[in-house]
């Protein structure tokens, strides 16, 4: 009796100290309650029991953001649904039919296995990931790793992968960054398998064999031929003992024609990986 009156108790201090201290939404500024709205009351353990192997993406998402945007900037979050492409992830605009190769992939075949990505870049997930990268908001680095954990649940066996590589930085840009995105989206993934009692095994994180080896323009606003001739023959491997016969997981924030992974994993396969795949946060399509 005693544990169920502390719990009732525990509950209604949540809802006074919600409603006297409200959220800021990271994106928009907009002030929000933690509660508000249906989806917003839900437990975290209901990502795992309920969302993390079916298509609900949208509703993931709300849970895994529900303490840092508002449910308005998660409305517009487009989740990546079949029929997609069994190679780079791409969703098909029709939703006839299965999962097959998309037409590029066919003219132009990857080097990577499959890509995949549990939204869809438009609007509403540039100014998230915008946030994120160049605001300093590496807050939302947890929320955004939790995504990409549940998306690795989905797709992979836990030992299909036996090293995550995070796509690296230029030193340059690193420095006036002062983090690389990609790494920290992976850094937080123990400790949230633990909150949405997930079992993952301990997937080393390798941070130093694949570097960068010079700098690039931006790839925003490049096609696809110049994005190619932009990241060609950036990168290299500098301890290829740490690569030979790995199965890797290359990690990255958006694929929008595939160019950096794909040079990414050019060079791992050419270093001794025995595969690469590839997830990232967003997929343009």
């Amino acid at each position: 009796m005693a544990h169920l009156a502390a719990n009732f108790l525990l509950r209604v201090l949540k809802v006074v100290i919600d409603a006297l201290f409200p959220l800021k939404c990271l994106v928009c500024g907009r002030f929000f309650h933690l509660l508000d709205g249906p989806k917003r009351q839900a437990s975290s353990s209901k990502i795992q029991n309920e969302f993390l192997f079916h298509d609900h993406g949208d509703r993931t998402t709300d849970l895994l953001f529900g303490s840092y945007l508002c449910s308005v900037c998660t409305a517009d979050f487009v989740p990546i649904e079949s029929p997609i492409c069994l190679s780079c992830g791409i969703m098909f605009r029709s939703k006839e039919g299965s999962n097959r190769i998309c037409g590029d992939c066919i003219t132009l075949p990857k080097r990577f296995r499959i890509a995949r990505a549990p939204l869809a870049y438009d609007q509403a997930l540039m100014n998230l990931i915008h946030c994120y990268k160049y605001s300093g908001k590496i807050q939302l680095a947890k929320p955004l790793g939790g995504l990409l954990l549940v998306t690795f649940h989905r797709y992979w066996d836990a030992d299909s992968i036996n090293l995550l590589i995070p796509v690296p930085l230029y030193t340059a840009r690193f420095k006036q960054r002062g983090f690389n995105q990609a790494y920290l989206l992976i850094y937080y993934w123990e400790k949230i398998a633990k909150e949405l009692n997930l079992i993952v095994p301990g997937i080393p994180i390798e941070t130093h064999a694949l570097l960068r080896n010079r700098s690039t323009a931006p790839q925003t606003g490049l096609g696809r031929k110049e994005r190619m001739l932009n990241i060609k023959n950036a990168f290299g491997v500098r301890e290829p003992d740490k690569i030979k016969g790995k199965r890797i997981l290359l990690v990255d924030d958006v694929y929008t024609t595939g160019a950096t992974v794909d040079e990414c994993s050019r060079v791992l396969l050419e270093n001794g990986a025995k595969y690469v795949d590839v997830l990232t946060v967003a997929r343009a399509m």
